[in-house]
């Protein structure tokens, strides 16, 4: 009997999506973010996925120090693979987006495949009472604005990246479109390892968090980049249990996290990110399907030793 491939869980923190008026459990100061990144791995999570933010304001923030003193603290108490953001935010430069990976020279960072409208204003209709004056207007301003990842930008964080650290890439895939310029790049020979990449799911601008999408997106990768392809989901909002339980029995890696969504359940805030690996770990367990280790993170994304 063939043996089940395991799965691996990324934990994404904090994020830039989520303002903290949203939810008192998001994770703002530089002790917050440590304190649920080293929860989410001892719950199962192997992957990390990183941002940081003003510990005065919980605005998205690019500060190299910062990520820097937030990586190291993580690292003293886990081993688990850290994934630094290029994304950061649609409201920062390129130059900005990369201060912090070419300070830490990181064995995983994220790449988005595409500039887009990254639109999160709708998030601002919601009657709340706002706790910073930055968070409204941060949302509503996406609704005339996009996130700039062009060609030229994804070569040059590739390049540079890879060529300096030997860093490796969690490819994001907002759509299907996306997945044809990754193939561009492959092509091309800018991105020369077998890719990871995250089907990303369910942000406005991009495609839909369901079933479909999920069957649709991984036919087109397995189409374009064969079957051993290593692919993950990454449902936001409601979406995230039922899609990730999902993506597993396909044989896909999975992300869940506050920064893709805020809630365990119907009504029920989500108090750590650890409550959120732990679910779909058990999830997971009653379909005896057995959960990737860091270690098996890194022989399969193709993490070189000392990276």
């Amino acid at each position: 009997m063939k043996q089940t491939r395991s799965t691996i869980i990324t934990c994404a923190i904090t994020g830039s999506i989520h303002t903290p008026s949203m939810s008192p459990y998001l994770p703002v100061s530089e002790e917050e973010t440590v304190k649920q990144a080293v929860g989410a791995a001892q719950a199962g999570a192997a992957v990390l996925h990183l941002h940081v933010r003003d510990p005065n304001t919980g605005k998205p923030s690019a500060d190299p120090e910062l990520f820097l003193r937030v990586v190291k603290k993580i690292e003293a108490q886990t081993d688990a693979v850290l994934s630094i953001t290029t994304g950061g935010s649609a409201k920062m430069s390129v130059e900005e987006r990369l201060e912090a990976p070419t300070l830490i020279g990181p064995e995983l960072c994220s790449l988005n495949l595409g500039t887009m409208n990254f639109a999160l204003h709708s998030m601002a209709e919601k009657p709340r009472e706002w706790k910073h004056d930055w968070e409204k207007p941060f949302l509503t301003s996406t609704k005339d604005g996009f996130f700039k990842n062009t060609f030229n930008d994804m070569e040059r964080i590739i390049k540079d990246l890879d060529a300096r650290f030997g860093t490796r890439f969690e490819f994001e895939a907002y759509d299907v479109g996306h997945l044809y310029s990754l193939a561009h790049l492959v092509d091309r020979g800018i991105v020369t390892s077998k890719p990871f990449v995250q089907f990303v799911m369910g942000i406005l601008g991009g495609i839909g968090a369901d079933a479909d999408s999920l069957m649709l997106m991984k036919d087109t990768a397995t189409r374009l980049f064969g079957n051993d392809i290593e692919w993950s989901a990454l449902p936001g909002g409601r979406a995230q249990m039922p899609l990730c339980t999902m993506a597993a029995v396909m044989g896909g890696n999975i992300r869940v996290g506050l920064e893709d969504n805020l809630w365990l359940g119907p009504g029920e805030l989500a108090q750590t990110n650890a409550q959120q690996v732990r679910k779909i770990a058990s999830i997971l367990a009653e379909l005896h399907q057995p959960i990737a280790s860091a270690a098996e993170a890194r022989q399969r994304l193709g993490i070189r030793a000392g990276s």
